[in-house]
C-alpha cells in the first residue's frame, strides 16, 4: 500500500474516534404551544343580487308557441300561438292595398298605443290603434317597409313590446317571410 493511503486511512479513523468522544447535544424541551385565538368563521356572503330584467332582448328566452300560415279573405296571415291557444301575435297581408298589419293580442290586458318591434338590425316604435277586439292593438306598414325586411331576415328572432303586455320574443320562421312576400 502506498504511504499516502496509509495516512488517509489514519486520518479518517482519527476523525471517527474524536466524533465518538463528543457528547450528543441535549435537546431542549419543545416549548408549550401558545393558544391561538379561534378565528370567527365569517358569515356566508349574501347571495348575488338578482339580475335585472332582460337587459338584452336577444338573450331572452323565446316565447312559447309556433307560427302557422293561412290564406284568408283578401290576403294571407301568419299567427303565433301556443298549441291550441289563441294567437299572441299576427302578421297579415291585405293584398288589395299592399299593407302588412301587425297585431298584438294581449289576452285580457289593456293594450297600449305604441308597439315596439326590435330586430337584430333595426328597432322602431309604431303607433298602434285598438281593433274591434279591445284587447288587441294593430299597426299597419307598407309592404316595402324596411322594418318588415329586418323582421324576416333577423338572426333567429325579433321582439314585440307594448306597455301593459308581456314582451314577445318571436322566431322568424318562414311563415313571417311568406306573408311579407305575399304583399309585394
Amino acid at each position: 500500500m502506498k504511504p499516502i493511503f496509509a495516512h488517509l486511512a489514519g486520518a479518517i479513523a482519527l476523525t471517527f474516534a474524536i466524533a465518538a468522544c463528543v457528547p450528543a447535544p441535549q435537546t431542549a424541551p419543545a416549548p408549550a404551544p401558545t393558544p391561538t385565538p379561534v378565528a370567527q368563521i365569517p358569515a356566508p356572503a349574501p347571495p348575488p343580487a338578482p339580475m335585472p330584467a332582460e337587459t338584452n332582448w336577444i338573450d331572452a328566452p323565446q316565447s312559447r308557441g309556433a307560427w302557422s300560415y293561412a290564406i284568408i279573405d283578401g290576403g294571407t296571415i301568419a299567427r303565433f300561438a301556443e298549441a291550441g291557444g289563441d294567437p299572441l301575435f299576427t302578421i297579415a297581408c291585405t293584398a288589395n292595398d299592399r299593407r302588412v298589419t301587425l297585431t298584438r293580442h294581449s289576452q285580457g290586458t289593456s293594450a297600449g298605443t305604441a308597439m315596439t318591434i326590435r330586430t337584430e338590425k333595426a328597432s322602431r316604435t309604431l303607433a298602434a290603434g285598438s281593433t274591434n277586439n279591445r284587447d288587441s292593438a294593430t299597426a299597419a306598414l307598407a309592404a316595402r317597409d324596411p322594418l318588415l325586411d329586418a323582421m324576416a331576415l333577423t338572426s333567429g328572432r325579433f321582439a314585440v313590446e307594448m306597455a301593459g303586455t308581456p314582451a314577445l320574443y318571436l322566431p322568424n320562421w318562414a311563415e313571417v317571410t311568406r306573408v311579407i312576400e305575399d304583399c309585394r
